[in-house]
């Protein structure tokens, strides 16, 4: 069952209050136990023996009235004794009926498994007591009666009181083994209750300790919890400074968990939107670049073109003129005759130039057909084996057999890998190998042509496909400017891949017929 980040936070905190609540409890209840034994001390066991101490004070007291009466000799005197002890005589059970009333209220602060043990053998105990101080009631009266006489009998005097004071022993026995008996509960009952406390001191600390210990546990899940949340802040903060790589990874199904997930795909859709900007901006800024050359070369090409062909023709005319004259000798006609030659090459290389120009300001729109992309391959090939093989390139084809052809202007291709390989073999002025290797996609065919050459930096290649950016001395940085307008024209793509030292592989992308 998946619980929300607030239902989490809820019980980790319920089951703080939960553990402070049952220590509280705990506590409670152990204090009123307590005081309930303390009540039951106080008030049972301390009175039962004040009580018993009473009835031995009593006795005591019975016992040397009994001994003063029988050895008074004056009659007057004994009767007055007599009738004293009479008066007193029923106090002890007054006190044993009052022991006996607080013994039957001791049931309910006794717990039941004592009932049985220590209320009742009590209730035994004064009652047994009763029966004696009963009996002895009656040897007490026998005593009274013989002595109340003018001249009592001595063979009942000593009869009557060797039955006394055999009452009188039992009943100080009883009364001094209950107060032994009570005195000895009480120290049990002092004894567990002081024992209890320690137990219950201990226990207390204990819980409280875990009590306090699940506290700061719940607090630290809590905290661990939250946790995504500060980083979910800290990522909000490097988006708004302009960081969209920011991945925060926050795993879990809680609502901070797929909030995260959401901003990670939100930094994903942003970082993708501003590279897409990015990459429109530079498109947009090689358009008004591209733009700008066609008005400055259409200007140019204007300007030059017509001079050049003037020019040009008027070398020839020259040329003509100089088959058939005359020199001083023959080494001024051969130096007249290279002169107009480096004239000649001059003006067909600036008409090269113009015609650049000419095809980067109003390039001409591709008439795409089905063509085969193999075929112009090889074609160009065959026209440029000569060159190559001068230059000590050696031309290697994986060209993929049965290729489907693709929609091209197949002049306007030709010239794409004319300048292609033009560049691969200035890459490699020492010679190398050249591999050329076709292959199929989805919607696209791809031409990949890598050489061994010299490689190019990072910096180089960003920039090969800016117009007029050239490494070459007399480049003039048109060439593969052209090139990937041509394939976009086509709906196809040019790319480059490169490193400094480890050669440079060109992909021409096509799409299917």
């Amino acid at each position: 069952m998946k619980l929300s980040l607030a239902t989490r936070i809820f019980l980790g905190y319920a089951v703080v209050l939960v553990t402070f609540g049952a220590v509280s409890l705990f506590s409670v209840a152990e204090l009123h136990r307590n005081r309930l034994e303390i009540r039951l001390v106080s008030q049972g066991y301390l009175q039962l023996s004040q009580d018993a101490a009473t009835l031995e004070s009593i006795h005591a007291n019975q016992e040397r009235d009994t001994e003063r009466l029988l050895e008074e000799g004056s009659v007057e005197t004994r009767r007055a004794l007599i009738r004293l002890a009479r008066v007193y005589l029923p106090t002890p059970m007054e006190r044993l009926r009052a022991a006996q009333e607080r013994t039957r209220e001791m049931r309910a602060l006794v717990p039941a498994g004592e009932v049985q043990i220590v209320i009742q053998e009590l209730e035994s105990r004064f009652g047994e007591l009763a029966n004696r101080y009963q009996s002895y009631g009656r040897a007490a009266e026998a005593v009274f009666t013989v002595l109340s006489s003018e001249s009592p009998a001595t063979e009942e005097v000593s009869r009557a009181t060797a039955e006394l004071r055999q009452h009188q022993a039992s009943i100080g026995s009883d009364i001094h083994r209950l107060r032994a008996a009570l005195s000895n509960r009480i120290r049990e009952r002092v004894d567990g209750a002081e024992d209890r406390e320690r137990r219950t001191g201990l226990a207390i600390i204990t819980l409280s300790v875990l009590a306090i210990g699940v506290g700061l546990g719940a607090t630290a899940w809590s905290a661990r919890t939250l946790r995504p949340v500060r980083t979910l802040i800290e990522g909000v903060s490097r988006i708004g400074r302009g960081d969209y790589s920011a991945q925060l990874g926050v795993r879990g199904d809680d609502e901070v968990a797929v909030l995260a997930r959401s901003f990670d795909a939100m930094a994903r859709s942003l970082q993708a939107r501003e590279a897409q900007l990015k990459a429109q901006a530079e498109a947009l800024m090689r358009a008004e670049q591209l733009a700008a050359v066609g008005r400055i070369s259409a200007q140019v090409a204007h300007e030059v073109r017509n001079p050049l062909s003037s020019i040009g023709l008027n070398v020839e005319l020259m040329q003509d003129a100089f088959e058939r004259a005359t020199f001083e000798s023959p080494a001024d006609a051969r130096e007249a005759r290279e002169l107009l030659a480096a004239v000649t090459r001059e003006v067909d290389r600036l008409t090269e130039v113009t015609e650049q120009y000419l095809r980067m300001a109003r390039p001409p729109r591709p008439s795409l057909e089905p063509t085969d992309v193999t075929e112009v391959l090889a074609s160009v090939l065959d026209f440029s084996r000569e060159e190559l093989e001068r230059a000590h390139v050696e031309v290697v084809r994986e060209l993929t057999p049965d290729t489907p052809r693709a929609l091209a202007d197949e002049g306007q291709l030709r010239q794409v890998f004319l300048n292609l390989l033009r560049n691969a073999r200035e890459a490699m002025p020492d010679g190398g190998r050249l591999t050329i290797a076709t292959r199929v996609l989805e919607r696209e065919l791809e031409v990949a042509l890598q050489d061994t050459g010299r490689g190019m930096s990072e910096a180089v290649r960003s920039r090969i496909f800016e117009p007029f950016f050239s490494t070459k001395e007399d480049g003039t940085g048109l060439g593969l400017a052209v090139c990937q307008q041509i394939l976009k024209a086509h709906g196809g793509e040019l790319s480059c891949q490169s490193e400094s030292g480890q050669g440079t592989t060109f992909f021409v992308r096509l799409p299917r017929a």
